[in-house]
């Protein structure tokens, strides 16, 4: 009898519904995590992934900040975001017992200014906004600081990134300030020498920047690394310089929320991610820089050893992380974004 209780309870109660399903809730960039990645992920675990996207950090945070329970397990904020989110109580401490391949990441990213032990970020792509020129149509020598997008004979022939604190921080590196300054003031000034600028401006874009540099619809302006080394696949004539009088560095990072339900599938999802190989199909995917230095190593040589995708430490020595600046701050630089665009 106990064995016909037995067969009969395994029967109308399979052992997949006795068990509790394992979930995992995923938020991120667009196109930085590869579909097929989660799908191996969740064939390997049987974690069954819920995966959301956005296209800008104001989305994520405006949603996170929006509720104290979003049912997100992982988050992607950029350099700042996580500097931000973490003063605000909004991430988990890590633990990072719990992930093993932690060991697998760039020492150069483990200290940076928005997370200085990161304690609440994992680093996992990363790029450079810097400039881009096309040499069929400007001798790239002749373009080695943001100062020089300001030329007059380059009217109507940019194009920026459509990002105000991204735009804001061009203008504070080329009049000497940090791109992380408060000072209203020097805001003031920033805004008034991007008023400059706007007759050079032939559009803005941050979702179609590869396709409007190959086609050069645009020849010259402000990009990142990784789309510019992108489109040069598709046309060989466009170059990508790292400004001589600076630039940001930014790196968008694998973050657990507070509240986080999942917090064991959020861990194995990261330290899924941070494997080597799994890391170099994220690089080769995305065609941006990855901040783990073992799946660096297994890249082609034309990749692992191009100056575009992977600068020298002397070159990004003229780097600086973004921090936040305060809620006060960032409210300025919309008053001034959006002058800026009716100006335009």
């Amino acid at each position: 009898m106990k064995k016909l209780f037995l067969y009969l309870f395994i029967f109308l109660f399979p052992l997949s519904a006795i068990a509790k399903e394992r979930i995992l809730n995923v938020y991120a960039w667009t196109g930085e995590i590869p579909d097929f990645l989660v799908r191996n992920f969740e064939d390997e675990t049987g974690i069954k992934v819920n995966f959301a996207t956005y296209e800008n950090n104001e989305i994520m945070y405006a949603k996170m900040r929006a509720s104290k329970n979003t049912g997100y397990d992982i988050v992607m904020p950029s350099s700042y975001f996580v500097d931000r989110m973490r003063r605000q109580n909004m991430l988990e401490k890590l633990d990072k017992s719990k992930l093993p391949n932690w060991k697998n990441l760039n020492p150069e990213f483990l200290h940076p200014a928005y997370d200085p032990q990161t304690e609440y970020s994992t680093p996992y792509i990363w790029g450079v906004t810097g400039m881009f020129v096309n040499s069929n149509y400007f001798p790239p020598n002749s373009i080695r600081k943001w100062t020089d997008l300001w030329r007059p004979d380059f009217r109507d022939k940019l194009m920026l990134l459509d990002d105000t604190r991204e735009v804001f921080s061009m203008a504070l590196i080329s009049l000497g300030y940090s791109a992380n300054d408060k000072n209203p003031e020097h805001i003031k000034q920033a805004y008034l020498k991007l008023k400059g600028l706007m007759q050079n401006v032939k559009v803005f874009s941050t979702e179609t920047v590869v396709s409007i540099i190959i086609d050069e619809d645009a020849t010259l302006g402000m990009a990142w690394n990784g789309d510019t080394f992108k489109a040069a696949q598709d046309n060989p004539n466009v170059q990508f310089i790292f400004p001589e009088d600076g630039f940001v560095i930014w790196v968008d990072n694998l973050s657990i929320p507070k509240n986080a339900a999942h917090k064991d599938e959020a861990y194995e999802f990261i330290n899924y991610l941070l494997r080597p190989q799994v890391a170099k199909t994220v690089a080769l995917t995305t065609n941006f820089p990855i901040a783990n230095l073992e799946g660096q190593k297994l890249l082609p040589t034309a990749i692992r050893n191009n100056p575009t995708v992977y600068p020298s430490k002397e070159v990004l020595k003229r780097g600086q992380f973004q921090v936040d600046v305060g809620d006060e701050t960032l409210a300025l630089f919309e008053s001034y974004w959006e002058q800026l665009k009716m100006s335009g």
